[in-house]
């Protein structure tokens, strides 16, 4: 039986979930998607972007990603609304909830997009254009947004598919359709071509996806190593993964934060290291894992971006412990001198959380780390329960962040909002 892959895309995310909660919970008369308007960070902060846009908007020229003053140069009347993480997390939930079911193999790609394996569903909901109707109608007048939905026998195609034309449209690309519909793209198209991969596509004279599928591999290979191969593959539609409905394993764990104003002391640094240090310990704790590497990443005031790290003796899941490694892989790695406006502390190389070894050598006494442990477990329930404010270090005193990162607050805490 050929496999039937459907990829599910809501468009205009944050906009839509944004407007139908505005529209059908706080009734609103004013649909932002039928304004000029954007989801966009605070303007005052280096996280000002537009972060999703209308179609409206789109027409003046808006793109996401771009500063919101290049934004409103283009369009002055945009209508900007801020990014409500905790609404989108509770909208991704009903949205893959109504996938499952109608099958119950579905992965979740991102927090908007997710495969579905429909294979063998046939006799349920007709052929795969029927299903995909089905599924579009029912998103639509149940949850109040629109998809587009991309057919395929595999994942990458169903993928390419979803990404044709857009918004509200259902769209399919078997093999036998590669030539007329994705070999005359540009190769950027591609999934998982970046700017930097398309100028060494460029340099070899592939400029669409079909001059790619139609390439020499022993060149790319040459040329781009692995990956080279990799893509020639996928620009002949050649993709095996199976959809997989049990996420994997966390590899690691990492946030990073963009800072309103450059660091350009050590003690600013440590402060913001030890708000990040506190996030990701926490995940790890959650998931019972502990970590056996660490990583500081810097971004400079002028989009440098270095990173150093270090291999612990002892894997371990203690904030203050990580801490400690953490400054002093941040004293190796920067200068004293270059401003920065981004900093990023990764865990990885994860074990499962099990007794630890010591030695004569330990800077921390067994009876002293499992203390601290049984602490770092507390402050964690604490903070879950009533939210991380509750319980904060003394150095955070009078300070607003607590914990730093690419998590927003309500999804560290688990607030949720509802959703029609």
């Amino acid at each position: 039986m050929e496999r039937v892959i459907f990829h599910v895309d809501v468009n205009s995310a944050f906009l839509s979930w944004t407007a139908v909660y505005r529209c059908k919970v706080l009734g609103e008369t004013e649909d932002l998607r039928e304004l000029p308007s954007a989801v966009a960070g605070d303007k005052n902060s280096r996280q000002g972007v537009i972060l999703a846009k209308s179609q409206a908007a789109k027409k003046f020229g808006v793109k996401t990603g771009e500063p919101i003053f290049k934004a409103q140069q283009k369009c002055p009347d945009l209508v900007l609304v801020p990014p409500d993480y905790a609404l989108y997390v509770a909208a991704s939930r009903h949205f893959t909830a109504l996938l499952r079911e109608f099958s119950p193999l579905v992965e979740q790609y991102s927090i908007d997009e997710a495969w579905v394996d429909m294979t063998g569903t046939q006799g349920l909901y007709g052929t795969p254009i029927m299903a995909a109707e089905l599924m579009r109608k029912r998103i639509n007048e149940e949850l109040g947004f629109t998809v587009n939905i991309g057919i395929s026998s595999n994942k990458l195609l169903a993928k390419m598919a979803g990404d044709f034309e857009k918004p509200n449209k259902i769209h399919t690309l078997y093999p036998s359709e590669m030539e007329k519909k994705l070999w005359v793209l540009p190769v950027r198209d591609l999934f998982m071509v970046g700017a930097a991969t398309e100028r060494k596509l460029h340099l070899l004279g592939i400029r669409t996806i079909g001059d790619l599928a139609k390439a020499d591999p022993n060149i790319l290979k040459r040329k781009l190593h692995k990956p080279g191969i990799s893509l020639w593959h996928s620009a002949n539609g050649r993709y095996c993964d199976t959809v997989n409905a049990q996420p994997e394993d966390n590899k690691g764990y990492g946030n990073s934060t963009t800072l309103p104003a450059d660091v350009t002391d050590a003690l600013s640094a440590y402060k913001i290291l030890l708000s990040l240090c506190e996030t990701v310990a926490m995940r790890m704790r959650r998931d019972k894992k502990s970590t056996r590497c660490l990583t500081v990443s810097l971004r400079s005031n002028e989009f440098e971006d270095f990173s150093h790290q270090m291999t612990l003796y002892n894997a371990t899941d203690s904030t203050e412990e990580i801490f400690r490694h953490v400054c002093q892989i941040f004293d190796e790695a920067w200068d004293g001198e270059t401003p920065l406006r981004q900093l990023g502390v990764h865990a990885t190389r994860l074990e499962e959380r099990t007794m630890r070894q010591y030695d004569l050598f330990s800077v921390v006494s067994a009876e002293a780390y499992e203390r601290k442990a049984k602490l770092d477990n507390i402050v964690d329930d604490l903070r879950e329960k009533y939210g991380e404010g509750i319980l904060r270090r003394a150095r955070f005193v009078g300070e607003q962040t607590v914990m730093a990162g690419g998590l927003s607050k309500e999804r560290r805490t688990g607030i949720t909002k509802p959703v029609v």
